[in-house]
């Protein structure tokens, strides 16, 4: 019995990572403008936001993680991630 709920767990641990892989983040390209660390926002040239069903524009973002605006330089090429958190248009990865 016992070996047949550590089977059911693992497999229900395994559906559950195939269904977290199947929203995959989706990175866009794009230009970083300006960066205003203390307001913590970086405005970005981009291309098609898919995920928000944004056309390309220029637009401020706010970047919650300090890590990441330290990736943002003005005048990079970067790739982002940008969600809506709270309602608020914010970058959640930078590569």
């Amino acid at each position: 019995m016992k070996t047949a709920m550590i089977k059911i767990g693992l497999a229900a641990l395994l559906c559950a990572s195939a269904a977290f892989g199947a929203f995959a983040e989706e990175f866009t390209k794009g230009v970083v403008n300006k960066v205003d660390t203390k307001a913590k926002k970086v405005t970005i040239k981009h291309e098609d936001l898919k995920n928000l069903d944004m056309p390309a524009m220029t637009m401020v973002f706010r970047v919650e993680d300090p890590a990441l605006i330290e990736k943002l330089k003005e005048g990079a090429n970067v790739e982002f991630v940008a969600e809506r958190v709270n309602g608020k248009l914010t970058v959640t990865n930078v590569k």
